[in-house]
């Protein structure tokens, strides 16, 4: 086991897919984490992301970059 304050996350990787036809709409969610240890002359930049205020959010698609869903989240706070 190693000291809690020497692991970081060295990769995040979350796909979601959305399929929207005539019988309704169908969303799934999948998520992965990749944990590394810190090597001393490795400083990790600090990222914080906090959903705490209503926002938007697109879906689009790689190559050409068309808009596959637009979403809102109105309050990110409610239970």
């Amino acid at each position: 086991m190693v000291d809690s304050s020497s692991l970081l996350i060295s990769k995040f990787i979350h796909k979601a897919s959305i399929e929207v036809d005539e019988q309704g709409t169908e969303a799934a969610a999948a998520s992965a984490c990749l944990m590394a240890e810190i090597c001393s002359m490795f400083k990790p930049k600090k990222l914080d992301f906090v959903a705490d205020h209503p926002f938007l959010f697109v879906i689009r698609e790689n190559v050409s970059g068309g808009v596959l869903f637009v979403g809102q989240l109105v309050n990110p706070l409610s239970p």
